[in-house]
C-alpha cells in the first residue's frame, strides 16, 4: 500500500468527519424533559416525533442492538452510557425480538456510518424504519448521575416541539411503571414451536412468553430441547397437553405485582413438581407464587458487568441484567423451604433462589446474556439436569452440580 494512497485515504476520512460535524451542527434540535422538571437539549436523530416512558440507563459498552430489541425495555426511554452508539451498524441476526422495544434513545454520539462490513443497515435507517425517536449530543453522564441520585422517573423526548409546557402536559398523563402489566403487550399472539437444528429433541419445554429473548430459546435448543412457546396468559392445563418435561418462565417488562394470572399459573406449575426455570420477570413470578413480595427498585440494574456471588459454590459471576423490580430479600431469607443462592455484590439485592424440595432454577439476571458474558450459562445445564433426573429427591446443594464437576 503506497504512501500516496494512505495520504489520500486519511484526507478523505478527515473530510467525512468535518462534513458529519457540520451536518450535526445544523441538524434539528430535540429535548428531553424529566418528570422532576430537569431538561436536557440535544440533536434529533432517528425518527422525528415525541415519545414517553420511564427513563433508565444501561452501562454496557457493546450489544446495543440486542438491548434495543429486548422486550424487557418496553415502555422505557433508554440512556446508553457508552459514547459511540451505532458504530458497528445493525445486523438482522442480532435482534432479540421481532422489533425494537425501547420507546426512545438518549446517547452522546449517534454514529450513522457503520465500521463493520457485515452490517446490513445503519442505525439511522433502522430507527427511522421502526419509528424510534432519539436524541444525541447530550451529557449522558449528567443524566445518569441525576437518575442515580433521584431515582427512576418518567420522561418525554421530542424532536417535534421544544415547548416545555406542551411536553409537561403530556408527561403528566403518563402512568408510573408501578402497577403496570406489560407482558401481555409484548408476548407472542400464537403458540409456536422451535426445534433443535442438529439433533433429535431430548426434552420438551413449555415456555411462557412474558417478553422472551431469542437467545433464551437458542440456549435451550442448543441443548437438545424442543421449545413450545406460549402466550403469557396460557393456562397450565393447556400447556400440559403437550406433556412437557419442564417449564420456563421468561423475562419481560412491567410490574410482577400486576400479574396475578401469571402467579396462579406458576403455582400450578410448582404443584406439578416438574422442573421449572425462571429468568428475570419469570423469577419474580415464581417467588411471588411461593409467597414472597416484590418491590420497585430505586433505579434498577441494567448492564452487562454486574457482579453476582453464588452462595452455594462461593464463586463470582459477571452477569447481564435488566430489571427495575426485585424480590424482597428478607422474604426469601425467612422462607422455610427456600434458600438464597445468588446475591448482587454491588447492593446486596436478591439474585437467585433454590427450593429444598422442588426442581427449580430461578435467577433475577440473564444467564443467556446476549449481550454480556457467558459466566452463568451453566444454569441452563442445571435445568436440563433436573429434567434428566426428574423423580429423584431434590436437595438445594445439588442444584449447581454442573459447576462441581
Amino acid at each position: 500500500m503506497s504512501m500516496q494512497f494512505l495520504w489520500i485515504r486519511e484526507r478523505f476520512y478527515i473530510f467525512v468527519r468535518k462534513l458529519s460535524s457540520f451536518m450535526r451542527q445544523t441538524s434539528r434540535p430535540a429535548v428531553l424533559l424529566l418528570e422532576d422538571g430537569k431538561v436536557f437539549y440535544g440533536r434529533a436523530v432517528g425518527a422525528m416525533g415525541t415519545t414517553v416512558g420511564e427513563l433508565c440507563f444501561n452501562t454496557g459498552m457493546t450489544g446495543y442492538q440486542e438491548i434495543f430489541t429486548d422486550p424487557s425495555y418496553f415502555r422505557q426511554i433508554l440512556v446508553l452510557t457508552h459514547v459511540h452508539i451505532g458504530n458497528y451498524g445493525i445486523h438482522s441476526d442480532e435482534d432479540e425480538s421481532r422489533r425494537v422495544q425501547i420507546s426512545g434513545l438518549v446517547c452522546r454520539h449517534f454514529e450513522v456510518r457503520p465500521s463493520r462490513a457485515q452490517a446490513t443497515e445503519d442505525i439511522q435507517r433502522y430507527f427511522e424504519r421502526q419509528g424510534i425517536v432519539a436524541i444525541e449530543g447530550v451529557d449522558t453522564r449528567a443524566i445518569v448521575t441525576h437518575i442515580r441520585s433521584k431515582g427512576a422517573m418518567n420522561a418525554i423526548l421530542s424532536s417535534e416541539t421544544l415547548d416545555l409546557d406542551v411536553l409537561r402536559a403530556q408527561l403528566e398523563k403518563v402512568p408510573s411503571m408501578v402497577g403496570m402489566e406489560l407482558a401481555s403487550q409484548v408476548t407472542t399472539e400464537k403458540a409456536y414451536v422451535v426445534k433443535p437444528e442438529e439433533s433429535t429433541p431430548r426434552f420438551r419445554v413449555a415456555l411462557l412468553d412474558y417478553g422472551v429473548k431469542r437467545n433464551i430459546i437458542r440456549q435451550l435448543t442448543e441443548r437438545g430441547v424442543e421449545v413450545h412457546v406460549f402466550p403469557a396468559r396460557t393456562s397450565f392445563e393447556e400447556m400440559e397437553r403437550i406433556k412437557p418435561h419442564g417449564y420456563l418462565l421468561s423475562n419481560g417488562p412491567g410490574d410482577p405485582a400486576a400479574m396475578d394470572y401469571a402467579v396462579d399459573t406458576a403455582r400450578s406449575i410448582l404443584d406439578s413438581k416438574k422442573p421449572v426455570m425462571g429468568i428475570c420477570l419469570g423469577h419474580q413470578i415464581l417467588c411471588r407464587a411461593l409467597g414472597m413480595q416484590s418491590k420497585k427498585m430505586f433505579h434498577g440494574h441494567r448492564g452487562i458487568n454486574h457482579p453476582v456471588k453464588n452462595l452455594l459454590t462461593g464463586r463470582c459471576e459477571i452477569t447481564s441484567q435488566n430489571h427495575g423490580f426485585t424480590i424482597v430479600y428478607e422474604d426469601a431469607e425467612r422462607h422455610p423451604e427456600v434458600r438464597v443462592s445468588h446475591v448482587n455484590l454491588n447492593d446486596g439485592t436478591l439474585e437467585g433462589i433454590v427450593h429444598q424440595y422442588l426442581p427449580m432454577v430461578s435467577v433475577q439476571y440473564h444467564p443467556e446474556a446476549s449481550p454480556g458474558p457467558h459466566d452463568s450459562r451453566y444454569l441452563f445445564d442445571d435445568f436440563i439436569g433436573y429434567m434428566e433426573t426428574v423423580g429423584l429427591p431434590i436437595k438445594a446443594q445439588s442444584l449447581l452440580k454442573s459447576q462441581a464437576r
